[in-house]
C-alpha cells in the first residue's frame, strides 16, 4: 500500500492529493470501484474488451505520430536521386 509522508509546512490537502495520485497510478482506486458490486461474466468480458480497444487505439496513435514525423530507421531510408541531365540544363538556363 502506498505511503505518503507529510513534509514540514505542507498542507494535509496536498498530502492527500499526492496519496490519491499514487493510489490511482497503482490501479487501487479502479479495483475498489470495480469490487463495490458484483460483476457478471458478461460485464467482465465487456470491460476487458473496452480496455483492449483503448490500448489498441493508443498504440495506433503512437505509431501514427512516429510515421507523421518522418522518423525512419536507416534501413527504410531511400537514397536521394541525382538530378537528371535535363533537370541540370533547366537549372543552368534559369540561373543565367
Amino acid at each position: 500500500m502506498p505511503e505518503v509522508e507529510v513534509n514540514k509546512g505542507e498542507s494535509v490537502d496536498r498530502a492527500l492529493k499526492r496519496l490519491k495520485n499514487q493510489l490511482e497510478a497503482e490501479g487501487i482506486m479502479d479495483e475498489m470501484r470495480r469490487l463495490r458490486a458484483f460483476e457478471t461474466p458478461f460485464q467482465r468480458y465487456r470491460r476487458k474488451q473496452r480496455t483492449a480497444a483503448k490500448k489498441s487505439r493508443m498504440r495506433f496513435r503512437a505509431n501514427l505520430q512516429v510515421f507523421k514525423r518522418g522518423n525512419t530507421t536507416k534501413e527504410e531510408e531511400v537514397p536521394t536521386e541525382e538530378p537528371t541531365a535535363a533537370a541540370k540544363e533547366t537549372v543552368e538556363s534559369v540561373a543565367t
